[in-house]
């Protein structure tokens, strides 16, 4: 089955960390960017952090660079997101999403989402 599953979200005090995982399964995970997304409530969706093939390459939101790192085993088919020092404002659904440009199927691909709250 052609998926992406985000997992280790959940309720975190200011301050502290959570680290978030995205599972690929049915795709050549390999050959794709990997980035993350999240979405605070009436907020559009934004790009948090992203991660080319071979790991070569990682940008980051301005908001988060230096908090949070993305990394990806391409032998376990994952990408992680670790978050430190996290912020009320770090709240949102955050997703996972895989893009590439070569001739393959799918050409991208969106996660279910899984939820961060940062709150006291």
């Amino acid at each position: 089955q052609v998926q992406l599953v985000e997992s280790g979200g959940g309720l975190v005090q200011p301050g502290g960390s959570l680290r978030l995982s995205c599972a690929a399964s049915g795709f050549t995970f390999k050959f794709y960017i990997m980035k993350w997304y999240r979405q605070a409530p009436g907020k559009e969706r934004e790009l948090v952090a992203s991660i080319t093939p071979f790991s070569e390459r990682t940008d980051y939101a301005a908001s988060v660079r230096d908090r949070f790192t993305i990394s990806r085993d391409d032998a376990k088919k994952t990408v992680s997101l670790q978050m430190n020092s996290l912020k009320p404002g770090d709240t949102a659904v955050y997703y996972c999403y895989a893009l590439t440009q070569m001739p393959v199927v799918p050409s991208d691909l969106w996660g279910q989402g899984t939820q961060v709250t940062v709150s006291s």
